[in-house]
């Protein structure tokens, strides 16, 4: 199957549109400040506003439910946009992964209630999956257990990312089924100030607001069950490679500014009397940095238009999601330290930028499973 990876005329108008606005209303000193201060949100909730007045929330929701039904490669370029600038805000957890996950699993009075308020601003979301200290969508001991009515949920969650700032956090739970297996995972919505929920904030190395929740005997009406019964290990999998397609985006866009910023140095920074870019050697790392970001570029961009095509198999989708991520987590694992490098001992220091593409690099390169997690499932996924 043949895919198109140039943007047409109004994605890249779209692109131009939200580098624009991340370079001049949210530049990287934006997130030093928020991190500095450590903000009680993690986010600026007036720069939120803005994202949403710009239609940025409803960009993958369907006109039928209050979105602009631009679809993920729309998402997946304002993603890699706010990248470039690392970008505080609830995008990936309420929209990357909590619209998706009601979309996928949601009933159509749940869509129709929730999806309008997601794109008007109006609701913030978390997803609560992993337990562990590595990503293992399968492995979950949280219990949901049925009676009265409803649903009493017990257990842990570790880095939900957002969860401290959320209005209502998406819990995955066990139905029913084998204790580590993806069978009778139910999801469900909790509201974040129900008796029982126990929120303690995390702020990760790069910034990113995360939170250990853990739910103890917290009561859940019927009606807050994605769907109304356990989803399905394909409908999981689904929201997770959507989430994992567009976080890919947004390391896509991280590992080009730190490209960029690394060649600027190059140019200006003389040594012996000539720019240290003349040096064969920097040169060389240079090209493989650079090889290693057209392939990233081509792996996301052909994920991104899969999700968009109708056509393409969730198998196709799954593998795409993994090989992007695989790919993704090396390359920001080798740009960043290539940057850091290259700037010599300014690099090292707090007060220069590129260091915090490094911190995000080693954060974003665990969410939603690692470079080995993904090798072993596209392994799988091709029957090795």
């Amino acid at each position: 199957m043949s895919v198109s990876l140039r943007l047409n005329e109004e994605q890249q108008l779209l692109r131009e549109s939200a580098r624009g606005f991340c370079r001049e209303q949210a530049p990287l000193s934006l997130h030093r400040k928020l991190r500095d201060s450590r903000d009680a949100d993690g986010f600026d909730r007036g720069l939120w506003r803005q994202m949403v007045e710009l239609g940025w929330t409803g960009m993958a929701i369907p006109e039928a439910y209050g979105g602009y039904g631009f679809g993920h490669t729309g998402l997946g370029l304002v993603l890699e946009e706010t990248g470039r600038t690392l970008v505080d805000s609830p995008l990936i957890a309420t929209v990357l992964l909590g619209a998706n996950a009601i979309l996928e699993s949601g009933s159509e009075a749940q869509k129709e209630e929730l999806l309008p308020r997601i794109a008007a601003g109006e609701l913030l979301l978390a997803f609560a999956l992993d337990e562990h200290i590595v990503h293992d969508p399968a492995r979950v001991d949280s219990t949901a257990t049925q009676g009265n009515g409803g649903y009493t949920l017990n257990g842990g969650k570790t880095f939900v990312l957002d969860g401290h700032v959320a209005d209502r956090i998406i819990v995955i739970a066990r139905i029913d089924g084998e204790s580590d297996g993806a069978d009778g995972l139910g999801l469900f919505l909790v509201d974040a100030a129900a008796q029982g929920v126990e929120i303690t904030r995390t702020i990760m190395v790069d910034g990113r607001n995360c939170a250990n929740i853990v739910l103890n005997n917290v009561a859940v009406d019927a009606d807050n069950l994605l769907g109304g019964s356990a989803t399905t290990p394909e409908a999981l999998d689904r929201i997770l490679d959507i989430a994992r397609i567009g976080l890919s985006a947004e390391m896509l866009g991280s590992i080009e500014e730190v490209f960029e910023r690394t060649l600027d140095y190059l140019r200006q920074r003389e040594q012996f009397g000539v720019p240290i870019g003349a040096f064969q050697a920097l040169q060389h790392r240079a090209a493989e940095m650079y090889n290693e970001i057209e392939l990233s570029k081509s792996l996301v961009r052909a994920a991104l238009a899969a999700l968009d095509d109708p056509a393409s198999s969730s198998a196709r989708i799954a593998r795409l999601a993994s090989a992007a991520k695989a790919k993704l987590s090396e390359a920001f694992f080798l740009v960043s330290n290539e940057g850091v490098q290259m700037h010599g001992g300014i690099g090292m220091t707090d007060e220069f930028d590129i260091g915090f593409f490094l911190k995000r690099a080693r954060v974003a390169q665990q969410f939603l499973g690692d470079a080995g997690f993904h090798r072993d499932r596209y392994a799988t996924l091709h029957s090795f």
